[in-house]
């Protein structure tokens, strides 16, 4: 939460009367500090990291406004902005999205620039293919920590399940970080806390949630990571190039064709139903967004795909509404403060 924007107080001990001249001057510079003050006041965003659907309550942070003194001078005191809930704006965002009966869906989003994040739902998903991102990062992980490069045979299976999710390749490389033991050992480091590896050769059955996931993202878009920048260029790379029947999910959010990002589907054999998944970075405005749609329960994987675009689409416009409310809401606050002081 940031602290008040610069507030003058106002003298209270025993002064001699000024002169009318300087009286006024004095207040013609209060009132130009007051409206320049109100105009750089912007609203404080909330970094809402919760998992939960519920409204995350926070403290207003003041701006500055300009008021009469008990002494007769001007002075400037706080007024609240109201602070923005992302869970729940996000949470009233997802109602709309059309979801089949029996079906669940989950997100997560974070604006890169702000670090302003919010999550819906946090039951627990199927991974199915998304979890090759997690794979790859563990592998990048494992040899930095080993001071040495991948093999050129770990590069060919590496490109292999991240652009065309070759399943082949993503079960070569499971075997190499050590299977679910190598995969939950880099995701305590990565700071996953609700992910953890499938049974024996059955990574697809990595189990997950939308802000985990998110999480994931960070380490390999994020600065703050423990992924070298090379390691994280090397990940988003393959992430920005994979073929062309598998760019649906989370790009449809995004301007264009500025997106990376890997995708995962799975019908499982006890049910007939699907796990669908995206996740990845997508560019809408000029501003990044991390973005993470989970859903599982669809009849057929076109539906499951309809589910997570919707919900990406969803999450993505609930931070841009909210943006544009808020520089509205500012930009009318300093107006107001601006003519008080007059």
């Amino acid at each position: 939460m940031e602290s008040p924007r610069a507030a003058s107080e106002a003298r209270r001990s025993r002064r001699r009367p000024r002169p009318a001249r300087r009286r006024a001057l004095l207040y013609t510079s209060l009132a130009l500090v007051a409206a320049v003050g109100g105009t750089a006041a912007g609203t404080v965003y909330v970094k809402a990291h919760a998992r939960d659907n519920g409204a995350v309550s926070s403290a207003a942070s003041p701006s500055p406004s300009s008021s009469a003194s008990a002494n007769g001078e001007a002075s400037v005191e706080p007024v609240t902005e109201p602070a923005v809930d992302r869970d729940a704006l996000l949470s009233t965002a997802m109602a709309k999205v059309t979801v089949p009966s029996g079906a669940k869906v989950s997100a997560a989003v974070l604006d890169l620039d702000s670090g302003d994040s919010a999550a819906y739902g946090d039951a627990a998903f199927d991974t199915a293919s998304i979890v090759k991102v997690d794979i790859l990062a563990t592998l990048l992980l494992q040899a930095q920590d080993a001071g040495r490069h991948l093999t050129a045979t770990e590069k060919a299976y590496a490109t292999k399940m991240i652009e065309n999710s070759d399943n082949t390749s993503a079960s070569q490389l499971w075997d190499v970080i050590g299977k679910a033991a190598g995969l939950d050992a880099a995701n305590k480091r990565f700071g996953l806390t609700e992910t953890e590896g499938g049974d024996g050769a059955l990574w697809g059955l990595t189990q997950t949630t939308a802000a985990d996931q998110l999480t994931l993202l960070q380490q390999v878009f994020g600065d703050d990571s423990k992924l070298s920048e090379a390691s994280r260029s090397y990940i988003q790379g393959l992430m920005k190039t994979v073929e062309s029947d598998q760019r649906w999910g989370v790009s449809a959010a995004a301007d264009g064709s500025e997106y990376a990002l890997k995708n995962g589907w799975l019908a499982r054999s006890t049910t007939g139903l699907w796990d669908v998944n995206s996740i990845g970075r997508v560019t809408v405005d000029g501003t990044d967004y991390l973005v993470a749609v989970l859903s599982k329960g669809t009849v057929s994987q076109a539906k499951g795909i309809a589910v997570v675009e919707g919900a990406a689409k969803a999450a993505v416009r609930s931070f841009i509404d909210a943006d544009s409310s808020a520089s509205a809401s500012a930009s009318a606050s300093a107006s107001a403060s601006a003519s008080a002081s007059q």
